[in-house]
């Protein structure tokens, strides 16, 4: 696999324009730093679920952080050979974001698509303006506090620590943590041990720099997603030795993840961004699971941000939020489960739903 992360990115032209608020083009020219710096946020919206969780981020978004300044940017995979049906939104899920001010832009699925969605992080960072600060949120997560109120210091990307020990699955006979993870940092010529968690043991899944895609952020969107693109398709085409056992999909994006971040001088987020996956955003990412296990704050959140009737119109239609919010099912989901003592595994937590008939996605 070529070292290619050392090299500048060639600048690309963004689907947008830059905002013309003056103000917010001098706050983000004051400088590095975790002073306060106007930011762009970026969801993706597609037909059917994803643009109903979109709906509700952006809600929550204006509900609980009315002072955000910066541009909901909601990008739109467009119909194309990678897609078999078009994954565009309906009419009512777009004058819903577009009612919440949220600004829907399309791009071009030139790698990923219906075999990969995932892929449509890396793709739609593209679109975002150069040189702007940004966030990257999945849809499936939702504001419960002032975001734009953090000490961001986006000139240090970092992502969500939100995660479990999912990827590489270790074989008996088969390459470690240590190795496994060591190739891809070699192979793209990065800092392997700078990048290790030391108060972990050795060959602990937790000493590795691992990510949750469920967030990240960075200085410039254009720069972070051609070194996101550039870094998931080697591996995706020419994966070091190492990996020959391990799976690639569907974890690719978070195996790229860290070696973006490593490349661009970021790492793990510090205690100042606590609040995200905390009392600021929380990736719930399913329903059944969001009514399970999150705090009363969290669920509160949903509750209120999908209750105005402009918005209520809208994701009553998707049956999972239909039954799960505004017919109750969430409460006698939430009412199986203690939040101080809740099963160690995921899996535990989704077959108790599931024995009781209450799993929707």
């Amino acid at each position: 696999m070529a070292k290619t992360t050392r090299k500048t990115a060639a600048p690309r032209k963004p689907a947008t324009k830059s905002p013309a608020n003056s103000d917010a083009v001098a706050e983000n020219s004051a400088g590095p730093g975790t002073s306060a710096r106007i930011f762009n946020i970026l969801i993706i919206g597609q037909g059917g679920r994803i643009g109903y969780e979109a709906i509700l981020f952006a809600a929550s978004l204006r509900k609980y952080d009315p002072g955000f300044k910066g541009r909901i940017i909601v990008a739109e995979p467009q119909p194309g050979p990678l897609w078999a049906q078009d994954p565009r939104m309906s009419v009512d899920q777009r004058e819903a974001l577009l009612s919440l001010d949220a600004e829907i832009v399309p791009f071009e699925n030139r790698h990923f698509g219906e075999s990969y969605p995932q892929g449509n992080k890396i793709e739609a960072l593209a679109v975002l303006p150069k040189g702007e600060p940004f966030f990257f949120f999945d849809s499936d997560t939702v504001v419960a506090g002032p975001l734009s109120a953090l000490p961001v210091d986006f000139d240090r990307p970092s992502a969500s620590m939100k995660r479990e020990g999912t990827w590489p699955q270790i074989e008996l006979y088969g390459p470690g943590y240590t190795e496994t993870w060591k190739s891809l940092y070699d192979a793209f010529g990065l800092d392997f041990e700078g990048s290790l968690d030391l108060s972990e043991p050795d060959e602990y899944w937790g000493r590795y720099l691992y990510f949750n895609a469920g967030w990240f952020n960075g200085p410039d969107p254009v720069v972070f997603g051609q070194r996101f693109l550039e870094m998931a398709l080697a591996i995706r085409d020419h994966p070091p030795e190492a990996l020959v056992c391990q799976e690639i999909f569907p974890w690719l994006d978070q195996i790229a993840l860290p070696l973006v971040i490593s490349s661009l001088g970021g790492g793990r987020p510090g205690p100042e961004l606590a609040g995200l996956d905390g009392d600021i955003t929380c990736h719930w990412r399913v329903l059944p699971l969001a009514y399970a296990r999150e705090a009363d704050a969290v669920i509160e959140a949903i509750e209120m941000s999908a209750a105005p009737n402009r918005i209520k119109k809208v994701l009553k239609s998707y049956d999972p939020m239909l039954r799960m919010i505004y017919q109750g099912r969430g409460h006698k989901v939430r009412e199986m489960f203690d939040r101080a003592d809740l099963p160690r595994q995921e899996k535990q937590i989704r077959n108790q739903i599931k024995k009781e008939g209450f799993w929707m996605r």
